[in-house]
């Protein structure tokens, strides 16, 4: 079978933040592993392959695509291809802004631009989300009937493991980025779902430091304005009131790893998540994790983790002093969490998209 996979988002014209998290892990990722565990395949890579499709420039192997797949989704940007020349799966990570538009305000512009995706993307032949919850919202959102809509989990890479560091090794760590030796730990952006002023107020509460990772959080040049950063707003308003949080901005994956493996606990009570790739990540390092039921989080954490109220500071404030004074429960969060991140792979990944795109051929 000939599957040719639009990888644009990681392409040389892409930005480089996307070629590190978010769609661009996942489109690397999805590479990897279909090439190593379902190589029967011939697979043709294509950057930007809506201007190929609409200037008909697809030249053999990929003129004999039997499916395409388009990795990704964007409410608000336009790069669906306007024609339709092969069976296509589209994957959509998560419809969060359209679940909560109060929220996620798209302005005139951004609405009509919606419609047009919309319209789109329902001409697509499969759809592939990361979780049951986020395959809701496609059926609902989108008007898919539920027998085009496949779910199919992520997982965590594997240079995500426990490591056993040498003291100097992580003395020098510390230094290197100017954080305490005991803190737990925040991953991730700052939009209203994420609920990082409440991860904010609740750290402070237990009086414990917070290390925070992620872009976002350092961005100075940033529409202040915009109601989609008020959370960044009000998260560098609390932060002028607190030394005992440390943001460290974008972090590397190598140091990323160290970082779960160093903190006591993830905190991650969001509001929603389309999957909540952050969980798996530190239960592969060992760290175990607070979070919520909210979205896709139960599915992906399972048994394996503390359960708290998004929208409860105080309960979010209690999960974290019980697992930072009570190390039994520490040991035993841990080892939940390696066996409940054991049940995604990279490998049940790439199984999984295939079959889609075998149902597809075949229909």
């Amino acid at each position: 079978m000939n599957i040719a996979i639009d990888i644009t988002p990681i392409g040389k014209n892409s930005a480089s933040g996307h070629k590190v998290r978010g769609v661009g892990f996942y489109i690397q990722r999805l590479q990897n592993a279909l090439l190593k565990y379902s190589p029967e395949n011939e697979y043709i890579f294509i950057d930007n392959i809506k201007k190929s499709l609409q200037n008909s420039s697809l030249q053999p192997p990929a003129s004999n695509i039997d499916v395409l797949h388009i990795p990704y989704f964007d409410p608000f940007f336009l790069h669906l291809p306007r024609k339709k020349r092969f069976p296509t799966v589209l994957t959509i990570h998560d419809l969060t802004p359209l679940v909560f538009p109060q929220h996620f305000p798209a302005g005139i512009k951004g609405n009509i631009k919606w419609h047009i995706q919309k319209m789109m993307a329902k001409k697509c032949d499969a759809f592939i989300t990361d979780s049951n919850a986020s395959k809701f919202d496609v059926i609902r959102l989108l008007g898919i009937p539920e027998k085009k809509v496949h779910s199919v989990y992520l997982a965590a890479d594997e240079v995500f493991v426990k490591k056993e560091m040498l003291i100097k090794t992580r003395e020098a760590f510390l230094t290197k980025y100017g954080i305490p030796p005991q803190f737990v730990l925040y991953v991730g952006d700052v939009t209203w779902n994420k609920n990082v002023p409440r991860i904010v107020k609740a750290a402070i509460k237990a009086k414990v430091p917070l290390v925070m990772a992620g872009k976002a959080l350092l961005e100075q040049d940033y529409d202040n304005k915009n109601s989609w950063n008020a959370d960044l707003n009000e998260v560098n308003e609390l932060l002028q009131e607190s030394h005992k949080v440390f943001r460290l901005g974008f972090v590397p994956t190598e140091d990323l790893v160290l970082l779960y493996n160093l903190a006591t606990c993830l905190l991650m009570p969001s509001l929603y998540e389309g999957f909540g790739l952050p969980i798996l990540e530190a239960m592969q390092c060992g760290c175990p994790v607070i979070t919520t039921r909210c979205g896709s989080l139960q599915e992906v954490a399972g048994d394996a983790c503390i359960y708290v109220e998004p929208e409860d500071e105080d309960h979010i404030a209690s999960a974290i002093r019980n697992v930072i004074e009570n190390k039994s429960l520490q040991k035993e969060l841990s080892y939940k969490g390696f066996k409940q991140a054991e049940k995604f792979t990279w490998k049940k990944t790439a199984e999984q998209t295939v079959k889609v795109y075998h149902e597809l051929q075949f229909a």
